[in-house]
């Protein structure tokens, strides 16, 4: 059976993609009317499934054009890899469950340049035993950078998992570490 194209009737919201260079290599930023919904490197193995998913989850098509939130993540990434910009104002339109939502907002709050283990952060989340259920929700953010998850590392102070690539968050730890 052949697969229908949806029509305009089927799709209710548009997410629009734009592509960053930047030190570590290109990035796809994606950003719907209410914010940026994912900001992802591109060789990532998983990056397909990711825009299938986001696609699912906001009823959309993806189409290759700037807005708003894309333009001003632009600026604000630029600033960060010059080493002005240490927070984050572009809006995020983020989406997962409630748990998932409370891990990012942990991750949001770790200071620039600084890091905490994944202990720590179900310590923060006050459900000391959920450091496997926080790593698995650092795993499903779909905002690199922004939503700062390379800032978790392993609690004797190894470098642990990160989707972009281990090299490339010791890459970022080294840099905020440096612009303080």
């Amino acid at each position: 059976m052949k697969k229908q194209l949806p029509t305009k009737t089927d799709i209710k919201n548009i997410i629009n993609i734009t592509q960053f260079m930047t030190p570590l290599g290109s990035m796809s930023g994606c950003a719907t009317s209410n914010g940026v919904c994912l900001f992802e490197f591109t060789n990532c193995k998983i990056h397909e499934t990711e825009f299938n998913d986001i696609c699912k989850r906001f009823n959309a098509v993806i189409l290759p054009e700037e807005n708003n939130h894309l333009r001003q993540l632009e600026q604000e990434i630029s600033e960060y890899f010059n080493g002005n910009r240490k927070i984050f104002t572009v809006p995020l339109d983020t989406y997962g469950t409630e748990f998932q939502k409370g891990v990012w907002n942990i991750l949001k709050k770790i200071p620039y340049g600084e890091t905490i283990s994944y202990q720590q952060q179900a310590i923060n989340l006050n459900n000391p035993k959920a450091v496997r259920a926080a790593a698995s929700a650092n795993k499903r953010n779909r905002i690199a950078i922004i939503i700062p998850c390379h800032r978790v590392i392993g609690k004797n102070g190894t470098l642990t998992g990160y989707g972009g690539g281990l090299e490339r968050k010791k890459w970022l730890i080294d840099f905020e570490q440096k612009n303080l």
